[in-house]
Parts: C-alpha cells; structure tokens; sequence
C-alpha cells in the first residue's frame, strides 16, 4: 500500500515537473514571440519615420526651390519694372530738355540736321516739311537752303524742299514726305527717342544691374 502510494506520487511529481517544463516553455516562446514583435514594431516605425522624413525633406526642398524661383520672378519683375520707370523718367527729362531748346539761337542748327538726316533717310528728289508750329516758324528759305547744300555736300544729290502746306505737328519735331506722298521720315522728338531706346535700356542694364546679377 505504502509502495503504491509513493508510485502515485511519484507519478503526480513527473506530471507536475512536466507541466511546468512546457509551462516554461510556452512562457519562453510567448517572450521569443513578444520580443520579435517588438523587433518588427520598432523596424516598421524606424522605417515609417525615416519614410517621413524623406518625405519632409523632399517637401522642404520642393518648397525652396518653389520660393527660390518665386524670388527670381519677384526679382525680375521688380527689375523691368525699375528699368522702366529710369526709362520714362530719361526720356521725358530729354523731352523737356529739347523742348527748353526751341527758343535757344542754336535751335536752328538742330532743325537742319533732322531735317537733312530725314530727307537723306527718304532718298527723294523733292520734298516738304512739316513741324510744331513753333518750329515752322524756324523754318525759313535761308534755313532751307541750308539744308539742301549740307545733303548736297553729304550725299551729291540736289533736292527741292519746301515747307508743307499742312497742319502744323502736335509734338515737336520734324517730319519730311516725299512729294508724291507716298513715303515720309518721321523725326520728331518721340520718334527719335524710340529709335534710342533700345541702346538707352542697354546702359540703364549695365550700369545699374549687371553688376548685381554677377554676384
């Protein structure tokens, strides 16, 4: 009996030993388990953030490019603008200038030379003047003599030139038409002006905004 007994403890012993070694077991494998999902956790975070700061990066540089090339618009646009105002401001100062001139005594040599200039541009053998009102009044026989000897003197060629018949010009200046009609040389003040501007501009741009473009 006592033998018997001892076998069952023995038995209940072996049964208990064994269900804590695979107790044990399955607690070890829960760990294992936890411990590589924690692994893959963190991994899929890791990767998750450096996914985001990629992104962020990317973002942060598109947007500087974004304001960068915004800047340069700005920059431009503020530039033209600039150049245009120096422009208007340049040729509105040489208007007045010229215009201050119509009662100088040397006033009459430049009512010459755009004369001539205009009259060699057109290549006729005849023409008529036309200007202000002002100006016509400048514009006599002996200063048309004047012109027709300097474009003879120029070119060889002898023209006829008379003062038109027309209306006076609104804007200073002289326009010379072939008698026929049929083509004209404008020279007045704005004409003259627009004929320089691009070569204005030019040197507005190198002295005031070459420079800065280099830096």
């Amino acid at each position: 009996m006592e033998s018997s007994e001892k076998e069952k403890s023995a038995l209940i012993s072996g049964i208990e030993a064994d269900a804590h070694a695979e107790e044990q077991e399955i607690i070890k494998q829960a760990e294992n388990q936890a411990v590589e999902k924690r692994k893959y956790a963190e991994k899929k975070i890791e990767s998750l953030l450096e996914d985001a700061r990629k992104e962020a990066q990317e973002q942060a540089e598109a947007i500087k490019k974004k304001i960068s090339s915004g800047l340069k618009l700005e920059l431009k646009r503020r530039s033209m603008r600039i150049q245009d105002s120096i422009m208007q401001e340049i040729k509105d100062r040489v208007e007045q200038k010229i215009n201050s001139m119509i009662d100088d005594t040397n006033y009459r040599d430049v009512l010459i030379n755009w004369i001539t200039e205009a009259a060699i541009g057109l290549d006729t053998e005849s023409a008529q003047i036309n200007a202000s009102e002002e100006e016509r009044n400048l514009i006599n026989d002996q200063l048309i003599s004047a012109v027709a000897e300097k474009i003879q003197t120029k070119t060889g060629r002898k023209i006829t030139l008379r003062l038109a018949d027309a209306v006076p010009l609104k804007r200073q200046g002289v326009v010379v038409t072939a008698s026929d009609g049929h083509t004209a040389y404008n020279n007045q003040v704005k004409t003259r002006i627009q004929r320089k501007e691009r070569e204005i501009r030019m040197l507005i741009y190198e002295n005031l905004f070459a420079d800065s473009r280099k830096e």
